[in-house]
Parts: C-alpha cells; sequence; structure tokens
C-alpha cells in the first residue's frame, strides 16, 4: 500500500512554530521564516513536545540537550592533510557568533553554540580549486558534549568536504556554512553513530551570487538523529541541491527537517531524500519547508520524499510545506510518497527464481542507486552501498 502526494505546482502551506504571544494569547507565525533565531537558549524556552517544531520528536530522549549547561566535555574533530587553501582554526564562542550565518533556531541548537567552548573553523581560501576531499572525522567516546563548527568557502573556491561522525556520544551541534560568490561546495555528512547515540544538530547554509551547494545527509546510525538543515538562497543565480539517505532499524528515531528560504531572484532549488525502515518501532521523519520570497522571482524549486517500508510496525511521517509569495516563478512543487514494495516488482523477480530475500535486496539497491550517485565522492558512494547491503543482510538474519 502506498500513500502518495504530488503537487506539481503548489500554492501557500504555512508551517507554524509555537507563535509570538500578544497580551497573553499565543497567536501562531504565519510563515517557517517567522520562527525566533537568537544565540540565547533562554529566548526558546524550553520545549515541551507540542510545539510544531517538536511534535515529532522523542523528547524524554533529547532532553540533556535542551539544558543550558556546560559539560566540560568535547569532541575533537580529526582531519585528513589540508591541502594548500585550506585552513582549520579554532575560534572562541564571541568570535562564532560574528562569523556564523545566522543565529540557532532552536533552544538545543543555542545551547551547543553557546556551551561548545568556540568552534573550529574550516575554511577555503578565494579562488583556490581543491581537487581531493578534505575529510573531517568525530568521534565520540561515550561523552555527553556540544560542538560548533563552521564552513566558510571564499569567492570563485571549489571544494569537498566530508564530515564523518561515529562512535557513541550524546552531541548537540551547530554548524554555519558560508558559500562566497561564485564558489562550489560539495558537503557530505555522514551519521554512523553507534546505536545509543543521541545526536540533535543544525546547520545553516548562506549561499551569494552564483554560489553553489550539493549537500549529501547520510544517517545509518543512532539510537536518535535530529538534524535540521536551513539554506538561505541569499545571492542571484544561487544553487542548492540537498540530497539526503537514511535507513531505521528497530529503536532508531531518525528525522529530518529542511528549510530552503528562496529571498533572491533566478535562484535553484533541488531537495531529494530517501528513507527505509525496517523494525517494528523504526521511525523516520521528514519535513521539507520552502519559502519563495516576494523578491525572488524566477525561482525554480522542487522537493521530494521517498519511504520504503520493509517490515510491519514501521512509521514514516513525511510533511512537505511550500509557501510562494509571488507568481513570478519559473516552477515549484513537492511530491511525498510512503509505501511498501511494489508488488508487482516482486512478483516479476519471484517468477524468475529469485528467492525473496535477494529480491528485496534488489529493489531497496535500485530504490538507492540514484540517490548514493549523486554524492559525488566515489569512495563514499561505495561505502554507502555496503553499508546498505549490511542493514539489508541484518534484517534477513533477525526474520531467519
Amino acid at each position: 500500500m502506498s500513500i502518495t502526494t504530488d503537487h506539481s505546482q503548489a500554492t501557500a502551506d504555512t508551517a507554524h512554530s509555537h507563535g509570538k504571544k500578544y497580551n497573553g494569547t499565543t497567536v501562531p507565525n504565519k510563515s517557517r521564516a517567522d520562527r525566533l533565531l537568537s544565540f540565547d537558549a533562554d529566548a526558546f524556552g524550553t520545549p515541551t513536545g507540542r510545539e510544531e517544531a517538536w511534535r515529532f520528536s522523542p523528547m524524554r530522549d533529547i532532553a540533556a540537550l535542551l539544558q543550558d549547561e556546560a559539560t566540560g566535555e568535547h569532541l575533537d574533530p580529526t582531519y585528513s592533510e589540508l591541502p594548500h587553501g585550506v585552513t582549520i582554526t579554532n575560534i572562541d564562542t564571541d568570535a562564532f557568533r560574528q562569523r556564523a550565518v545566522r543565529a540557532p533556531g532552536d533552544r538545543a541548537s543555542a545551547v551547543a553554540a553557546s556551551r561548545a567552548g568556540g568552534a573550529m573553523v574550516l575554511a577555503v581560501a578565494p579562488g583556490t580549486i581543491v581537487a581531493d576531499p578534505v575529510r573531517v572525522t568525530v568521534t565520540g567516546t561515550g561523552q555527553s558534549a556540544r560542538q560548533a563548527i563552521s564552513l566558510e568557502v571564499g569567492a570563485g573556491a571549489e571544494a569537498t568536504v566530508i564530515i564523518e561522525r561515529k562512535g557513541s556520544a550524546v552531541v548537540g551541534e551547530f554548524v554555519s556554512v558560508d558559500v562566497g560568490d561564485n564558489a562550489s561546495l560539495n558537503l557530505v555528512l555522514i551519521q554512523d553513530w553507534d546505536i545509543d547515540t543521541i545526536h540533535v544538530g543544525e546547520v545553516v547554509a548562506k549561499l551569494s551570487r552564483d554560489a553553489r551547494l550539493r549537500q549529501s545527509v547520510v544517517t545509518l546510525g543512532g539510537k536518535v538523529v535530529r538534524l535540521n538543515t536551513s539554506v538561505a538562497l541569499a545571492g542571484e543565480g544561487a544553487s542548492v541541491d540537498l540530497y539526503g539517505l537514511y535507513f531505521a532499524d528497530a529503536g532508531q528515531h531518525q528525522e529530518h527537517q529542511l528549510f530552503v528560504d528562496h529571498a533572491a531572484p533566478n535562484c535553484r532549488s533541488r531537495v531529494t531524500y530517501k528513507g527505509a525502515l525496517a523494525g517494528a518501532t523504526a521511525r523516520t521523519v521528514w519535513i521539507g519547508d520552502v519559502l519563495i520570497r516576494a523578491a525572488a522571482e524566477g525561482t525554480d524549486t522542487y522537493e521530494l520524499n521517498r519511504n520504503l517500508v520493509l517490515t510491519d510496525g514501521a512509521r514514516a511521517d513525511s510533511v512537505p510545506n511550500l509557501e510562494i509569495e509571488t507568481g513570478e516563478i519559473a516552477g515549484a512543487g513537492h511530491a511525498s510518497a510512503t509505501g511498501r514494495f511494489d508488488e508487482e516488482q516482486m512478483f516479476y523477480l519471484r517468477s524468475r527464481g529469485i528467492t525473496e530475500d535477494a529480491a528485496r535486496k534488489l529493489v531497496v539497491r535500485g530504490f538507492f542507486a540514484d540517490l548514493v550517485r549523486q554524492i559525488g565522492v566515489p569512495e563514499v558512494e561505495d561505502g554507502l552501498m555496503r553499508a546498505i547491503e549490511q542493514e539489508l543482510e541484518q534484517i534477513a538474519d533477525e526474520e531467519a
């Protein structure tokens, strides 16, 4: 059974936050863009789970990351040898606030930004063309930590940055991404945590004139992973591709929220997220918000989410939203679908002597294959397909 929505030219569909108070009455915000932004955690209050931004989240599991307290623990990233024109430095909290492209959009991110003890800055000098990927590895060893990262790509520069997270931790994170004029960044974020990890993070990006960002989010591990990505297309001609792949097993909650803010004319955005779920308590959430502001004439945008449920009891929530403030656009739409295997596909494969287990693997590989090829880093693509194979082997073992 499949549930699908598809809108080639959608009208306004707002996503409300907890709202603003007038004379003691809470009035819902009219737009996703109206949500509070602040480095002050207290400005947000403590969410209860009834707020729009938190209503899908397991609040009990992430409660520790909402407490505005210093932990004294850190996740020390390691990185590959840096090529010419790429630097990694550390700055204090005040400097990070000045350099971040915008303030955090929720309490967990505000806590992370203020309690991380500073930030790691990875900068690519203007005009630098980096041939090989820059790899950063963050490894948890059981600590509760807060982390802040700033990625800065100068005008005319091109680079691929891979940030891989693994090990065990309870971590809150805030990441700022600044892509300069006519610059290009391929950013790959891999969440391959141990099964007990709690990870709540926010990535905020600003694209200047003719800037290009391709971001791939891969979420496989962790007990709870909740990642927000916000991209502001602030300069004319900017372009963003947001790809996401997630695979949730029993006991895992994986949540991805996205906000694409078309603030300048003649910009392009594409959002493509795909997920698979296996296990009675597997849970995924995808929320995709796109705003086309009045000044953003000539916008071309589309967002897509697909979910494949492999076993009974797994649950996938998919919520696409589109706000349009101008009629002068090139195109705008979204699509969402959640369902099981295509029975006709399964019948076709079984009728040719392929076992049910092998047929399922073929279908899942095909489901993810096109998306994996978009990452643009062959060794990551190969490793990801192997990881998907391992997930499928685990399902087969549990059913045996």
